[in-house]
C-alpha cells in the first residue's frame, strides 16, 4: 500500500517539459513567458535617442509656437471663430512636436512584443475571473517568491538608475557650476545633452536588468507548466483517444469488413483453398475488370467460414495449396490476380465454368 501511494506521489510530481499541445493552450490564453522591463527599456532608449537626433526639429518648432503666440495669436480678438482657430493652429504644432515620439513608442511597443512572443492576439486574459480576486490567493502572490524577485529588481533599478545619475551629474558638476555665466540657450543646451547622456546610460542599465529579468520570466514560466507523467498520459488520451476505445472502435470496423466480405462470397465463381488453413473466393466479370480479383480471403476460422458460405451457395471449392498460399500472401481482398497466377487460376476457372455446364 505504501509503495502504491509512494509511485502515485511521483506520477503526479510535475517533473516532465510541457508538451508543444500544452504550451499552445498557455499561449490561446495569453500566458506567455514576457518581461514587461525588456518594453520599458526598448522603448525609453528609442525615445532618448529620437530626442538627440530631432531635438532641434522639436525645438524650432516649440520656438515657432512660441512666437506666433506672442506675436500674432496675442493680437486676435476673443470669439469663437478665433478660439476654435487657434485651438487648431496650436494642435498641428503639437502634433507636429509629438508625432515622431509617438510614432517611434507605437513601433517600439509592437517590435518589442514581437521580439519575445512573436504575433498574439488573444481575449482570454480580458474575461471575467473570481479567482483574480479570490483574497487567499492574492495573499500567497504578496508573499510569493515570484513577490520577492520583483522586490529585489525594483531596488536593482534604484540602485542601478541613482548610481548613474550621480556619476554623470558628478562628470559635468564644474560646468554646471558655471552655468550662470552662460547664455541661457547655451545653458538649456547643456541640460539638455547631460539629461540625453544621462537617460541613455541609465536605459542601457534597464535594458541590462531587463534581459535577466525575461530570463527568470522564461525560467518561471517552464517551471509553471511542468507536466507530471499522468498529465502527459492524460493528455495523449485526450489528443489520440483511449487506447480501450480505439480498440473496440477498431474491433467494430473489422467485423463490418468480415461480414462486408463474406457477403461477396456468395457471388464468387470458386473458393481455392489449402485445403484447410488458407480460402481465397475468385470471381471474373468482364465488366468489372480484365482479369479474376479477389472478393474474399482468409486463414483458419475465416477460411473454414468462407468454405461453409460457398457450400450452402453452392460455389465450387477447389484445392490447390500453393496456388491458395501464394494469392493470400500476394492479393488483397477486390485486388485483380497478379499476371503470374492467370494461367493457373484461368485453368481452375475453366474447370469450373466446364463443372457448370455439364450440371446445367
Amino acid at each position: 500500500m505504501r509503495l502504491k501511494l509512494d509511485l502515485q506521489f511521483f506520477a503526479g510530481e510535475k517533473t516532465e517539459k510541457a508538451t508543444p499541445k500544452k504550451r499552445e493552450d498557455e499561449r490561446k490564453k495569453g500566458r506567455v513567458a514576457k518581461s514587461q522591463d525588456i518594453n520599458t527599456a526598448l522603448l525609453l532608449l528609442a525615445s532618448f535617442f529620437l530626442l538627440f537626433v530631432m531635438g532641434t526639429y522639436m525645438k524650432e518648432h516649440m520656438l515657432s509656437l512660441y512666437a506666433t503666440t506672442f506675436t500674432e495669436f496675442i493680437h486676435w480678438e476673443v470669439d469663437l471663430e478665433s478660439s476654435n482657430k487657434l485651438l487648431k493652429e496650436v494642435l498641428i504644432q503639437f502634433a507636429f512636436i509629438v508625432a515622431p515620439v509617438m510614432t517611434i513608442a507605437f513601433i517600439i511597443s509592437i517590435a518589442a512584443n514581437l521580439l519575445q512572443v512573436g504575433f498574439l492576439f488573444t481575449t482570454e486574459p480580458l474575461k471575467f475571473d473570481l479567482k483574480k480576486i479570490d483574497p487567499i490567493k492574492g495573499a500567497k502572490r504578496i508573499f510569493s517568491i515570484r513577490a520577492l524577485v520583483e522586490l529585489l529588481k525594483s531596488l536593482l533599478k534604484i540602485v542601478f538608475i541613482g548610481t548613474i545619475t550621480f556619476t554623470v551629474i558628478w562628470m559635468f558638476k564644474d560646468e554646471m557650476m558655471m552655468l550662470a555665466l552662460k547664455h541661457p540657450e547655451n545653458a538649456v543646451a547643456f541640460f539638455g545633452k547631460v539629461t540625453i547622456i544621462m537617460g541613455i546610460a541609465a536605459t542601457i542599465a534597464l535594458l541590462f536588468l531587463a534581459v535577466l529579468d525575461y530570463m527568470y520570466q522564461k525560467y518561471d514560466f517552464e517551471k509553471n507548466i511542468r507536466m507530471s507523467k499522468q498529465d502527459i498520459k492524460d493528455e495523449h488520451k485526450n489528443v489520440e483517444g483511449d487506447p480501450l476505445i480505439k480498440s473496440k472502435l477498431r474491433e467494430k470496423q473489422r467485423q463490418v469488413a468480415m461480414r462486408r466480405m463474406m457477403a461477396e462470397v456468395p457471388k464468387a465463381d470458386v473458393v481455392i483453398t489449402n485445403p484447410t488453413h488458407y480460402a481465397i473466393a475468385i470471381k471474373y466479370d468482364e465488366s468489372v475488370t480484365s482479369a479474376p480479383y479477389v472478393v474474399a480471403k482468409g486463414t483458419d476460422q475465416t477460411a473454414q467460414k468462407i468454405k461453409e458460405i460457398a457450400k450452402e451457395h453452392q460455389v465450387m471449392t477447389m484445392e490447390n495449396k500453393p496456388l491458395a498460399r501464394a494469392l493470400y500472401d500476394q492479393v488483397e481482398v477486390n485486388d485483380v490476380i497478379p499476371e503470374q497466377f492467370y494461367q493457373a487460376v484461368a485453368e481452375i476457372l475453366a474447370f469450373v465454368y466446364q463443372n457448370e455446364k455439364r450440371v446445367n
